[in-house]
């Protein structure tokens, strides 16, 4: 009865075996991220995740949830397929550390037009890295062939995680005050915003994305598939280190700084960014001048190079940035806090 209900749901486009050997495919990618608090083996209709909680006194869970966009159009000219996970966790664990929390644990969701074994172990693969990065657990996920609904060639991913931190230690920006300094972290790149744009301004060049560019001293395919940087660890460290000096903290995501620099400013406090004081890598440089795209809106669409800004007290300023490079990141003073309505100043 089982045979006869696989060959039917087979001819409907639907391979169950095809499902059954990505399991076991990617398996052992999902064990590599398991840290204690995990229970149970993946596989199972729910993923069970035991949080110690012990030394918080009030715990507060954030989660997120958030997809890649279309940089997986550029994944998928290139038929690279490992990275595009990292990705997908980026997108979201660095999304809740900026409340102060630790993720916990992930899931995640991939949508296909055709079940390809080895493609989904090479996509799971990037998530698992990109869980390993943060330090949380994949504990579960779903794959969905769609025949009919997506081509065969084409997918979507999307993830969930969730993290904790002690209510006394939620970092909200409410405690940001003008004379605070705004510190940025530099990105690797476009990270995993602004693709549509990136795809219209360079559709010719997208046709040979494995060609060499002297300017990114690399080719454009890897330009554009590189990773988004998982801030995790580092901010977890200085966070544990300076605990409440540590006053807000904006993940430069779609809509750039004036649309996220102010979810993390209270009332009365504006941002004004120096923008010469930020690196900016060339790939945006040739997306501007290729695009013929105002430096007002570049800024409202990328990362330009700054992948996310915390606010700090001024006197502490220093010695969060020789943290931060303490621990690889390449961090920059980009503005300060000033009276006035919540927004954004960019000073060119």
């Amino acid at each position: 009865m089982q045979n006869s209900k696989s060959e039917a749901y087979a001819k409907a486009g639907v391979d169950v075996t095809a499902g059954y050997d990505s399991v076991e495919m990617i398996k052992p990618h999902i064990k590599s991220t398991f840290r204690p608090g995990v229970l149970g083996e993946f596989g199972g209709f729910g993923g069970m995740f035991e949080p110690n909680l012990s030394a918080m006194k009030r715990p507060v869970a954030v989660s997120g949830t958030d997809g890649v966009g279309t940089k997986l159009k550029i994944a998928q000219l290139m038929d690279k397929h490992d990275t595009i996970g990292i990705d997908c966790v980026a997108m979201c664990v660095n999304d809740i550390v900026c409340s102060g929390a630790e993720p916990l644990f992930f899931l995640d969701y991939i949508a296909m037009g055709k079940n390809i074994p080895s493609r989904i172990e090479r996509i799971v693969s990037g998530v698992a890295e990109g869980c390993r990065q943060a330090g949380c657990s994949l504990i579960g996920g779903e794959t969905a062939e769609h025949p009919g609904s997506m081509p065969e060639d084409d997918y979507d991913i999307a993830g969930f995680c969730v993290g904790f931190v002690d209510y006394d230690e939620i970092i909200d920006g409410k405690s940001i005050e003008p004379g605070d300094v705004i510190i940025g972290l530099g990105s690797s790149g476009l990270h995993s915003n602004g693709f549509s744009l990136v795809r219209k301004v360079l559709a010719q060049e997208l046709g040979n994305l494995d060609a060499y560019v002297p300017e990114l001293s690399r080719t454009l395919g890897e330009e554009l598939l590189c990773p988004t940087r998982i801030y995790v660890k580092p901010l977890l460290s200085v966070i544990k280190k300076f605990g409440s000096e540590i006053k807000g903290i904006s993940n430069i995501t779609g809509g750039g700084y004036n649309e996220n620099i102010p979810r993390m400013l209270p009332h009365g406090v504006r941002a004004r960014i120096e923008t010469s004081k930020i690196p900016v890598p060339p790939i945006f440089d040739i997306l501007a001048t290729k695009g013929n795209i105002s430096a007002s809106d570049m800024f409202n669409t990328f990362n330009m190079g700054i992948g996310l800004v915390m606010a700090v007290c001024q006197d502490e300023a220093d010695s969060v940035i020789k943290a931060l490079r303490e621990q690889d990141e390449a961090p920059h003073i980009i503005g300060t806090c000033v009276p006035g309505e919540s927004g954004v100043d960019l000073l060119w």
